[in-house]
């Protein structure tokens, strides 16, 4: 996570040379942001993460080689790995939602407005999801309900997990709830909400409150 006054340290990933620089050209406006490296494929990445230290990471999902999947995977697997902000072209991909679940802090349409992407670039950096809970419905209803039975029962198996306490958080989290909309749902302060989500994460060995939503969604626990 960048420093309160540091700008966000930004790696673009894009098998297309123009998705780079248009992307690079988009970051440049921004004094908050600063592009520090490019790489054209999912191989690169972990030499382009050594060299450059990027906060945030924007991972195309389709690159011929090792496409963005495979590379968020291996990137979120890695100690103290950045935020990825996985880029494609569909709304509704197979692929995103398993990035999503593989610990992608949300995605982004290649054609969303400039001022968004800035947006969601400071929010991840910030440690703010981006995926809304309106989004992750229809991503996993576009995609259909296969396997929903066995991800439903693994889902109500991890969060058995949790303390009633904390399984109440997750389940305001899938929600979209902010740490103060919790607070004043579950009567705690906001301290107490923020530590409860750390044991969250720490319980389940997830990266961020995104997969707590998506598990939370998984075992039909948000309404």
């Amino acid at each position: 996570m960048a420093g309160v006054n540091a700008a966000v340290r930004v790696l673009i990933v894009d098998d297309d040379p123009l998705i780079r620089a248009g992307l690079a050209m988009i970051l440049g406006v921004s004094t908050d942001l600063n592009v520090v490296g490019e790489a054209a494929d999912g191989t690169e990445v972990a030499a382009a993460v050594d060299a450059c230290a990027p906060d945030v990471v924007l991972m195309d999902i389709r690159m011929p080689k090792l496409d963005g999947l495979a590379a968020t995977e291996l990137l979120r697997a890695r100690p103290n790995p950045p935020e990825v902000i996985v880029l494609t072209t569909f709304h509704a991909d197979e692929q995103v939602l398993r990035a999503l679940r593989a610990g992608a802090s949300g995605f982004l349409l290649k054609d969303t407005p400039p001022t968004e992407i800035l947006r969601a670039i400071s929010r991840v950096a910030a440690g703010e999801p981006i995926l809304s809970p309106t989004v992750t419905r229809q991503l996993i209803a576009h995609l259909g309900d296969t396997g929903a039975d066995a991800r439903r029962r693994h889902a109500l198996g991890v969060l058995g997990r949790l303390s009633e306490r904390e399984r109440e958080v997750a389940v305001a989290i899938g929600r979209g709830r902010s740490n103060a909309e919790i607070s004043g749902e579950l009567f705690m302060s906001v301290a107490t909400v923020k530590a409860h989500v750390s044991r969250i994460l720490t319980k389940l060995d997830l990266n961020n409150r995104t997969q707590i939503a998506l598990l939370a969604h998984d075992a039909g626990l948000t309404g």
